[in-house]
């Protein structure tokens, strides 16, 4: 019974010890949805809302060396629906770099790793535009593009809010 009890104490205590955290590196939890607006190929384009609706969940963990540079990994389950039928498509495995761009703005370099068999690159643009004391509320414009399993490279622009903590 007292281990239970010290174990909850240490947990609250590294939990409260993360979400204050001033100095570096800094660690910080983000949790996310991403929607996906079109899917632009060599051939005809495709629009999310239209035939189909697909949603991203980003979650990950972002390690900040300073304030400018930091380190992200990022897992992105995705979920479509399309003529009456939902099912998780693809799993994204997202590692990137972090630049502090200044004024709330971040630029994230991420590589791409699909369960699919694609891979490829994505550059986000994000924005912070409610700071809160232990959060913070975001916008961002994820640009994937993608390659590999014997499809033609696609180019997909997304809009991605979520919250940091």
């Amino acid at each position: 019974m007292k281990f239970k009890i010290v174990l909850s104490l240490f947990l609250v205590l590294s939990l409260s010890t993360l979400f204050s955290q001033s100095t570096f590196p800094k660690v910080v939890a983000f949790a996310a949805v991403v929607h996906p607006i079109a899917n632009i190929t060599d051939t005809k384009p495709t629009y999310n809302f239209k035939d189909y609706y697909q949603i991203g969940f980003p979650t990950g963990v972002n390690i900040w060396k300073n304030a400018r540079i930091g380190y992200s990994l990022q897992f992105i389950p995705f979920i479509r629906t399309e003529k009456g039928v939902s099912k998780m498509t693809n799993l994204l495995f997202h590692p990137g770099v972090l630049v502090a761009l200044g004024n709330g703005y971040t630029f994230a370099g991420r590589l791409a790793f699909e369960s699919t068999g694609r891979f490829g690159f994505t550059p986000v643009f994000s924005k912070v535009v409610v700071k809160g004391k232990y959060s913070n509320f975001y916008i961002g414009t994820p640009l994937p593009i993608r390659m590999g399993n014997d499809k033609a490279i696609s180019f997909s622009p997304s809009v991605e809010t979520g919250f940091t903590f």
